[in-house]
């Protein structure tokens, strides 16, 4: 095979994948419209009437409803399909889908929920205990979670802040290319702890 015919290949796969993308969501636009009937699709002869300012008008003909719509610039939408007789509203049908989508990406965006694993040290934790700790929070922060780094004193290791500061100041730099610090070490009661995030791309 030629460069030149495998160049020529390898443009028509990248537009393959381009139009196919296209498609798809253009496909996404159109099951977003077919989930309502606008104006001249709706069927039933009689209709309730939501006008433009939200009041209801009450019952009419469709075809007073229509020009309502036209007048307006606007579209007739049924929303309610299943009431008797179904309920229609005169809206911006554009800008209710976008504005529908917003608030369905909103409450996904609101389930994912970023789980926050805890490592626990000593003022006097080992090194090597500590190592296995930090391990564990790098592959924690790897796979997109926040870790909260305590240090727990007891007796009068409350004294000495400073080497707790010291460890955490640690740990962050031994870190620092798989997490971000979201909070700096901070005092809680007989606890000094420091929040890291995932360190974005």
């Amino acid at each position: 095979m030629s460069k030149g015919y495998g160049i020529i290949c390898s443009q028509y796969a990248d537009l393959g994948s381009t139009v196919q993308g296209s498609i798809s969501k253009e496909n996404k636009k159109i099951s977003s419209k077919q989930e309502y009937r606008i104006n001249e699709r709706i069927r039933s002869d009689k209709v309730r009437l939501v006008d433009e300012n939200g009041e209801n008008v009450g019952i009419v003909a469709i075809e007073t409803a229509l020009r309502r719509a036209n007048d307006a610039g606007l579209d007739l939408v049924e929303i309610a399909p299943n009431a008797d007789p179904p309920v229609v509203k005169i809206i911006n049908f554009s800008k209710f889908l976008y504005d529908k989508e917003k608030k369905e990406r909103e409450a996904r965006k609101a389930q994912t929920k970023i789980e926050i694993k805890e490592i626990r040290l000593r003022p006097k934790t080992s090194d090597h205990h500590q190592g296995f700790k930090v391990r564990d929070a790098r592959r924690w922060l790897e796979d997109g979670m926040k870790v909260r780094v305590t240090i727990r004193f007891r007796g009068r290791e409350i004294t000495y802040p400073e080497l707790a500061l010291e460890d955490l100041r640690e740990i962050a730099e031994e870190l620092k290319d798989v997490a971000e610090i979201e909070q700096p070490p901070n005092m809680e009661g007989r606890t000094m702890f420091m929040m890291l995030n995932p360190k974005r791309n």
